[in-house]
């Protein structure tokens, strides 16, 4: 058996492994990594002989930590890499290329729609009804998105948000709020199993689930990375925002809002919070912007997202369609009862 791990701005790990009687018996670590001393490859390898093979990462890690000499040093890779590894060695976690991908374009709907197809593709694929997806919003109207735990009294300023006639919806997962005007941001969402983030950390996955993007921006000319917990930035700044949730029936909802040209003033008279967020970056003067991605890639916005849909398309095994007549009738009656009831937006007041 045989599993490979490339970590995020590091080096490939490879493990190749037998088993009997639910123990790993023999295992060979090897990669592009850099290890010192030599000997230390010796030591990870015993350090994996007669673990369980239903290990956990951690579990592993400890074991290839204990192991090794106080003075060895991992370059590139971790334990946890290695852990990771193995678990895909053994069939515990999956790689994307074990998996074929709808990609969705961009369709002009409600934002609250938008919300609530997350929570329906969610579902279709824990029922085994849909594989994979990778989605990307389009709105027709203004809109705040509050994150799930985040209180709409600190966040919103109620008098700023009805002068300029612009409502608010809280989606399922965490993190900051969203504030969307048409064609001001771009936003995706990755709707994937648990298995491909297996045995990784939160902050891993956010990095691991985002490392695609991170390849197109490079190929718009934008250097990027990703800062803990959430964050992606480039030498000039943040650019995007994530949010991550495991749901139920082993499915992990991820999603990515970069800012492409959004109007600050217009924002800080919304978002309270914003205030304080923005409050040193000097975003005081009038009319000001805050636009990384038009401004770092120098193109238009659907050909950002265009550039975004060739590159995941080029990348791994995917196939184009849109939203099925039940997605969206399944989705409009998420918006009704739950994403449009005063109950669900300020159950945190």
């Amino acid at each position: 058996m045989r599993g490979e791990y490339k970590v995020p701005g590091g080096k490939l790990v490879a493990v190749e492994l037998e088993t009997a009687d639910g123990r790993i018996t023999e295992a060979f670590v090897s990669g592009d990594f850099f290890l010192e001393p030599d000997e230390a490859l010796e030591d990870i390898n015993a350090a994996l002989l007669g673990l369980h093979t239903d290990a956990k990462v951690d579990d592993i890690a400890a074991s290839i930590s204990q192991r090794l000499p106080d003075e060895a040093h991992l370059i590139g890779f971790s334990p946890e890499a290695v852990g990771i590894a193995v678990r895909r060695a053994l069939g515990h976690a999956s790689r994307w290329e074990d998996h074929r991908f709808d990609l969705i374009p961009p369709v002009t709907m409600d934002p609250r729609m938008h919300v609530a197809l997350d929570e329906v593709l969610a579902g279709e694929m824990a029922r085994g009804e849909i594989g994979p997806s990778l989605r990307f919003w389009e709105w027709d109207r203004p809109l705040v998105v509050i994150g799930s735990f985040q209180s709409y009294r600190n966040e919103i300023d109620d008098e700023g948000r009805e002068r300029h006639g612009i409502d608010v919806v809280r989606r399922i997962t965490g993190g900051g709020a969203m504030f969307m005007e048409p064609g001001n941001c771009i936003t995706y969402s990755l709707i994937v199993p648990a298995s491909l983030v297996e045995g990784l950390s939160f902050q891993r996955a956010y990095e691991y689930l985002d490392d695609w993007v991170m390849g197109a921006l490079a190929e718009l000319g934008i250097r990027a990375h990703y800062v803990p917990v959430n964050d992606i930035v480039s030498e000039k700044g943040k650019i995007a925002g994530a949010a991550q949730r495991r749901l139920a029936g082993g499915v992990v909802l991820h999603h990515v809002t970069m800012a492409y040209d959004i109007d600050a003033d217009k924002m800080l008279e919304v978002l309270r919070i914003g205030r304080e967020k923005m409050s040193d970056k000097g975003t005081t003067s009038a009319n000001k912007r805050v636009d990384p991605m038009r401004s770092q890639s120098g193109l238009p916005r659907d050909q950002v997202i265009e550039a975004f849909l060739s590159h995941f398309e080029g990348r791994y095994d995917v196939s184009r369609r849109g939203y099925t007549e039940a997605e969206l009738a399944a989705a409009q009656e998420l918006v009704d009862t739950k994403f449009s009831t005063k109950e669900w937006t300020h159950r945190i007041p």
